[in-house]
């Protein structure tokens, strides 16, 4: 591991090609396929084709939401993690997912346009996080424990509410479901041009505050006799955190365990700076979303699951594993 870490710029480059390639592995597959060389020319502009509609209007929108989803979401996983001191947290500890269910499933069932479901579900993730917020804040300091805590009350009560809604709603039933397994197959031009402006300034933002999480990282009381307001830190990460999950829940659906699973591999490959780890987890979790919904379109082909199944494949197991590893720390020897 320390090679890695001693030529981050390397493993940098590398990581933005194999980006590229899943990208262009993404875009040539699916129930029409796309050689390689009749896409690169219709990417250039060079080839007026049939597969032109194709890759501009379904596909290409569908990858680069891919793209900054899986990217916002391993930044705020490896934030929450870091600010939590616990590598089994991810963006949806603290509740948002199910506020933006919740959300979303209000503006479901009363009937509202597409446009609607995704302001609904953003602003009630916003509204939960809040919550939670206000809920753990004891004077002037929060404590990162009662927010986890709070966090999974709330998220717990409203998981009930929604399922008592779908009881009572059953014309509205698929719909719901399938919004809250997570899917890209709706996703347009619109969508991308909404969310990932917020996506990335979201990301920017969580990024700026890198090396004030690495010392609180060591412990609040180190962070405040270095100078760090580590409570100022705590909600701008939060808020930041909340924007960007908000913003890819909000056109995606719920799309659970990204935010746990890179941002714990990438620690193993470069650790835990974050000025290092934050770019990589970046790149790491548009790959490996990029990924998980080409699987998504291809496994039943020509019909696809939601991405979020795939995801939960992947992370349900890892997340079994955390959970023994820890195990095992704690037992020493």
């Amino acid at each position: 591991m320390k090679a890695w870490t001693e030529s981050p710029k390397t493993l940098l480059a590398l990581f933005a090609i194999l980006l590229l390639g899943a990208a262009a592995f993404s875009l040539s597959l699916g129930s029409v396929k796309i050689p390689a060389g009749d896409l690169f020319r219709l990417l250039a502009g060079y080839d007026d084709g049939p597969n032109r509609v194709i890759l501009f209007s379904l596909r290409l929108p569908r990858v680069i939401q891919a793209a900054f989803v899986g990217a916002g979401l391993s930044v705020v996983g490896t934030f929450l993690q870091g600010l939590l001191r616990n590598p089994m947290a991810d963006p949806y500890v603290l509740g948002v997912s199910s506020g933006a269910a919740f959300g979303a499933t209000l503006a479901i069932i009363g009937g509202l346009g597409a446009a609607s479901v995704g302001l609904g579900s953003f602003l009630a993730a916003l509204g939960t996080i809040y919550a939670v917020y206000l809920i753990a804040r004891s004077g002037s300091r929060v404590s990162m424990a009662s927010m986890l805590l709070a966090g999974i009350a709330i998220s717990a009560f409203m998981s009930s509410v929604i399922s008592l809604m779908m009881l009572l709603h059953h014309d509205e039933l698929s719909r719901i479901v399938f919004w809250t397994m997570g899917s890209f197959s709706l996703v347009t031009w619109r969508d991308v041009l909404l969310s990932a402006p917020l996506i990335s300034a979201g990301c920017l933002v969580l990024s700026a505050y890198s090396r004030e999480l690495n010392v609180i990282m060591t412990g609040e009381e180190i962070a405040e006799h270095l100078g760090v307001n580590a409570e100022a830190v705590k909600r701008v990460v939060l808020t930041a955190s909340s924007l960007v999950t908000a913003s890819a829940v909000a056109v995606t659906g719920i799309i659970g365990f990204v935010g746990l699973i890179v941002p714990h591999i990438c620690r193993l490959l470069v650790g835990p700076d974050n000025r290092i780890l934050v770019p990589f987890s970046s790149l790491a979790g548009a790959i490996f979303l990029i990924l998980a919904d080409t699987l998504a379109r291809l496994v039943l082909a020509p019909a696809e699951i939601p991405t979020g199944i795939i995801t939960a494949a992947v992370g349900g197991p890892f997340f079994i594993y955390l959970l023994i590893r820890s195990k095992l720390k704690q037992e020493g020897p």
